[in-house]
C-alpha cells in the first residue's frame, strides 16, 4: 500500500489537468466561444503564435508528466475555432532533417525534456506521448549544434507503469 500512496498526488494532478481539458472541450463552442473563454477554462498558454492572417494559436503542453500538448485556434474575429493534440503520429512524421528548432516547436509544441550531448555534438528534444493505450514512450528529435534536425527516434518512457 505505501507504494500506491506515493502515486496519489501525481495521479490527482493528471486527473485535474485532464479534467480541465475535458471541460474545455465540452464547454468551448466553435464560432461562439471567445479567446477569453479559452483562457478562463484552460489557463494561460505557454506559447502564443500570431499568424499574418490574424489567427492565433495558443499552446497548452500538459507535461512534463502529461502526454498531450493542445493547440487551440482562435480566428481573426477572436472566436474559438477548435483544439487538437499535437503529440500524434501524423505530426511526428512531419519532422524532417534540416528543420529548425522553431519549425519543430510549431509542429509539436514545447518538449518534455531537452538534453545536450557534447560528445555527439547534438541536442535532443523529447516529448512523452501515448504510444498506444497501454504504454507511453518518448519521441525524440536530434538537432545538430546549429539547431537543425539530424534525425528522430523513439525510446521507452522510464516512468511508464507496466510492461
Amino acid at each position: 500500500m505505501p507504494n500506491e500512496k506515493r502515486w496519489l498526488p501525481a495521479l490527482a494532478l493528471v486527473a485535474l489537468l485532464l479534467g480541465c481539458d475535458g471541460v474545455a472541450q465540452r464547454e468551448l463552442k466553435a464560432g461562439e466561444s471567445t479567446r477569453d473563454d479559452v483562457t478562463r477554462l484552460m489557463g494561460k498558454p505557454q506559447m502564443i503564435w500570431q499568424e499574418d492572417d490574424g489567427r492565433v494559436f495558443m499552446e497548452y503542453p500538459r507535461g512534463p508528466e502529461g502526454h498531450e500538448t493542445w493547440l487551440v485556434e482562435v480566428g481573426p474575429d477572436g472566436r474559438y475555432r477548435g483544439m487538437r493534440n499535437l503529440l500524434v503520429p501524423e505530426n511526428f512524421a512531419r519532422v524532417r532533417p534540416g528543420m529548425t528548432r522553431d519549425e519543430v516547436r510549431r509542429v509539436l509544441g514545447a518538449p518534455t525534456e531537452q538534453v545536450t550531448f557534447q560528445r555527439k555534438q547534438e541536442v535532443v528534444w523529447s516529448w512523452r506521448h501515448h504510444a498506444d493505450q497501454r504504454r507511453s514512450e518518448f519521441f525524440n528529435v536530434h538537432f545538430d549544434l546549429e539547431g537543425r534536425v539530424r534525425s528522430t527516434s523513439t525510446s521507452p518512457d522510464p516512468k511508464a507503469i507496466g510492461p
